[in-house]
């Protein structure tokens, strides 16, 4: 008689960050953006390319336009009713700086961070 392997339920890490944040910096503009992973497709997103925020920002590269970034980033998806994201990091990438004011920008607004 041959016994058969068990049956497993679902992986509960596709139910609990199904939104990841992503950041990238460049030499002149800081964006982040929150994708829905399993559908490959941007929920939110925020740039300080965007021409509507330059006005506002004194420069747009530096840890006071990255925190801003995420502030207003955690506002659009607080908007769209998305309560929790996860962050995922490149490698080169260390919570320092303005990674450090994005992560933190987001999660003051009221974002839980997974």
């Amino acid at each position: 008689m041959v016994i058969p392997p068990p049956v497993r339920p679902a992986r509960i890490i596709d139910y609990l960050k199904p939104y990841v944040l992503r950041m990238n910096f460049s030499n002149k503009y800081v964006s982040a953006q929150v994708v829905h992973a399993p559908t490959a497709t941007v929920a939110a997103s925020a740039s300080s390319q965007e021409k509507l925020l330059r006005p506002s920002m004194e420069s747009t590269q530096d840890v006071a336009a990255a925190a801003k970034i995420g502030k207003i980033l955690g506002e659009r998806l607080l908007i769209k009713g998305i309560p929790a994201v996860s962050v995922f990091l490149d490698r080169e990438q260390k919570y320092h700086g303005k990674v450090k004011a994005v992560i933190d920008a987001v999660r003051d607004v009221g974002v839980k961070l997974l």
